[in-house]
């Protein structure tokens, strides 16, 4: 490692981890103080961190992971600036509680006692919107395009094309790019991973479209719903497990060619939906996308390519079989968020939890006479709503631990009621004149 670092011409390491609200945190040493930070002695202050330590307890340190060394491309290339992600380890050298890469690393330790690997594979949706001339965002959106429109229309291609190229050169190998739905919504698919991979990738692709956004004088936010009346942003996550580097999830002979093991992954997701939402959808406005219309679920219920449930099974089978959670927005931890939805997952196979008949029509136009007879449920309509059903479900603390469990409910439960005691400006046109 320290040869690399040297024959490649860097000087700087910005060692990284994210915080549990998956905000991303770095501090950056020098090749000089490297081989130190290598072994674990880079300690920090973990009560300054948000919902990491207690002040009574707040030594921590970084332990690099190796395999995570990838050169900025956007920095210099004179004293080149790398990245290593990092776990946080309490002094004594035992993993700390309250690291997320650390309890997406125990789950997956879980499903591989059972012979299993998670590959995850989330699409990854942000706006772009123009900058003042101190480089603050404004709120006056970058283009209005729409759903795979061209440039002139779409103005934000060059800005995605250098996103692209910049990722390629960190290793990602890259499946789409396109505008999307909503006026300045883009969107950009990198290939499927081994979780932990793919969580440290998204890590890094949030950091790099922010980046590349500002060379171009744009603001990019992951912001799941900036406007009222358009699509939201989301972060898909297409899941599946295999065994052998066989996919567990495909059945030739199986109903829609899925093997049971995929329909009780599915079950398990359906029964533990809506304890898992406040960690999947983790701010207030995560629940202004959660709406009818807007290719974003607000019923529990799954389907073969319908875009209106849950979760859907996308038509590709064979090695490509896979499970697409639609629910999970872009600023979600996703380490979190791939520990919760793999733990429900392995309680469904584990206790045969058969998931209910599929729901193929659109469920956003059915009648209420129909959405009886089908039975189903709502995911909780906004945080307060969505933290009362994480304390329901004793999977969530079993996932993530008392320590992150704790820390996360005080802080949501802080922001909440923040939210909810500000007037706003819908209140002021609505009433102020009629009462």
């Amino acid at each position: 490692m320290l040869k690399r670092v040297e024959g490649e011409g860097i000087e700087f390491i910005r060692l990284q981890f994210i915080d549990v609200f998956g905000v991303l945190k770095s501090v950056n040493v020098t090749t000089d103080e490297l081989e130190d930070a290598l072994d674990g002695n880079l300690m920090f202050d973990g009560s300054s961190i948000d919902g990491l330590a207690r002040i009574n307890e707040s030594d921590q340190c970084l332990v690099p992971d190796l395999d995570t060394l990838q050169i900025m491309p956007w920095r210099p290339k004179d004293r080149g600036v790398a990245r290593m992600i990092c776990d946080v380890y309490s002094p004594d050298g035992t993993p700390f509680v309250g690291c997320s890469r650390y309890i997406l690393k125990r789950t997956l330790k879980e499903a591989e006692e059972m012979g299993l690997e998670l590959n995850m594979g989330p699409e990854g949706e942000f706006f772009l919107f123009h900058t003042d001339e101190k480089g603050n965002p404004t709120f006056n959106i970058h283009d209005k395009a729409g759903y795979f429109d061209l440039a002139p229309m779409d103005n934000g291609e060059d800005a995605r094309r250098d996103i692209v190229l910049t990722m390629k050169e960190m290793g990602f190998s890259i499946e789409a790019s396109h505008h999307e739905v909503a006026p300045g919504q883009h969107e950009i698919d990198f290939k499927y991973d081994e979780a932990l991979r793919t969580a440290d990738k998204w890590v890094t692709f949030r950091d790099v479209v922010k980046n590349i956004a500002s060379n171009h004088k744009l603001y990019a936010t992951f912001m799941p719903k900036p406007f009222a009346g358009e699509n939201g942003s989301a972060m898909h996550c297409n899941q599946s497990l295999f065994k052998n580097g066989v996919n567990t999830f495909y059945d030739k002979n199986g109903e829609c060619q899925l093997s049971e093991t995929a329909l009780y992954y599915v079950g398990g997701l359906l029964k533990h939906a809506k304890g898992m939402t406040a960690l999947v959808n983790p701010i207030v406005n995560s629940y202004k996308r959660l709406k009818p219309g807007y290719e974003a679920p607000i019923h529990i219920a799954w389907s073969n390519s319908n875009r209106s449930t849950l979760i859907r099974i996308p038509c590709r089978r064979g090695k490509a079989t896979r499970v697409e959670y639609r629910s999970p927005d872009p600023v979600a931890n996703p380490y979190l968020t791939f520990a919760v939805m793999l733990k429900a997952g392995l309680d469904g196979i584990k206790n045969k939890i058969a998931p209910p008949p599929s729901v193929e029509e659109d469920v956003y136009n059915l009648t209420a006479k129909q959405r009886a007879a089908l039975d189903l449920e709502y995911l909780p309509r906004d945080l307060y709503s969505a933290l009362k059903e994480m304390e329901k479900d004793p999977l969530i603390k079993e996932t993530i631990g008392s320590h992150c469990y704790s820390k996360f409910l005080e802080a949501k439960y802080k922001e909440w009621h923040q939210y909810s005691e500000q007037v706003h400006q819908w209140e002021l046109k609505n009433y102020l004149r009629k009462y």
